[in-house]
């Protein structure tokens, strides 16, 4: 009962402040946690979170806007790792894509987080979130001399698209309906497993890599003229140019600084315009491919889905559904 009003006072403020409200009746995640539903003009979902007393929280997301949300906001001291099966929008400093199928690790405790999450697209993830308790007092007083290579191993991960046991371990973790002792033990299990997944992976593959100030400047130009100019051609010897780079450099400093590939990247800023068409106009499919770039609508069909998680038809049918109830609930508050 103490950790249920732990995650209470933890989080229980905050959850109202954004428009959700407590779910003691779920049936929709395990019973262990406590879990709380949103719905609102702002949006709808769920959100659901177990915790051990200060040592760490399992987070669960589900639930998605009707308006592009830029959050901002201070995360606490932590280390964390999630995996997002559905998501869209960008993270700034550095500004980069937010993309469903990747793993990212957060460093709580630094500068301000702000990301662009995009209107109508549900965030779908599961994560493990440690607290200096458990990494700083406890992991350091069992491992002192392995204990920096935990820091570097979550900056080391940082994202990626190819992460297929943390995949597994927190699919196992949010499937999981266990109750009591069993319960604990298998939560407490499952954040050491992925704990000690994040380390294994940075010792495997080495130090971090980084792209140098001045890279990172002539990057940030090549990425700006990519999305003013994403529909257009853009072969990698114009961009080369664009960032005074050989393509071999290029396309590895690319994938260092912004986590994917330049064809990722052109291919997601291609998404997001072909997402404000469908949202805001009734072109077809195929006019809306060939806008943004895609003479073969069946192509475009199969990047947006991997983009977003539902086909162009399904997101058209979403947002226009959305739209057409949050104009009914703003007829009835005026009756």
């Amino acid at each position: 009962m103490a950790a249920y009003k732990d995650l209470e006072q933890q989080y229980g403020q905050a959850m109202e402040e954004h428009g959700f409200i407590p779910d003691p009746e779920n049936r929709r995640y395990s019973s262990m946690g406590l879990c709380w539903r949103h719905s609102s003009r702002q949006g709808g979902g769920f959100f659901w979170t177990y915790g051990q007393q200060d040592l760490y929280t399992i987070k669960i997301h589900d639930f998605f806007f009707h308006e592009d949300q830029l959050l901002e906001f201070h995360w606490p001291e932590s280390l964390s790792v999630t995996w997002y099966e559905s998501i869209s929008g960008e993270e700034f400093s550095p500004c980069r894509r937010l993309i469903p199928g990747c793993v990212k690790s957060f460093i709580g405790g630094r500068e301000p987080y702000r990301a662009l999450i995009h209107r109508q697209i549900p965030i779908v993830s599961i994560g493990v979130e440690i607290t200096p308790a458990y990494y700083r007092d406890y992991l350091r007083r069992q491992f002192p001399e392995e204990y920096q290579s935990l820091l570097e191993s979550f900056q080391t991960l940082d994202q990626t698209e190819h992460f297929p046991e943390m995949v597994q371990l927190l699919k196992q973790v949010r499937d999981y309906r266990g109750e009591g002792l069993p319960a604990r033990l298998f939560y407490d299990g499952k954040v050491a497993e992925a704990v000690a997944l994040v380390v294994e992976r940075h010792l495997k593959r080495g130090s971090r890599r980084s792209v140098s100030a001045e890279d990172a400047v002539r990057l940030a130009d090549v990425a700006a003229f990519i999305t003013a100019h994403c529909a257009d051609e853009l072969p990698l010897e114009r961009l080369g140019r664009i960032g005074c780079m050989s393509i071999s450099k290029l396309k590895d400093a690319f994938h260092v600084r912004y986590g994917c590939t330049i064809t990722q990247y052109i291919q997601g800023q291609r998404t997001e315009q072909a997402g404000r068409l469908l949202r805001e106009t009734d072109l077809p499919v195929s006019q809306v491919a060939a806008i943004v770039g895609y003479q073969n609508p069946s192509r475009f069909a199969e990047i947006f889905r991997r983009n977003t998680g539902r086909s162009p038809a399904e997101y058209r049918r979403a947002c226009w559904s959305s739209f057409t109830e949050v104009n009914d609930m703003e007829r009835k508050d005026s009756l």
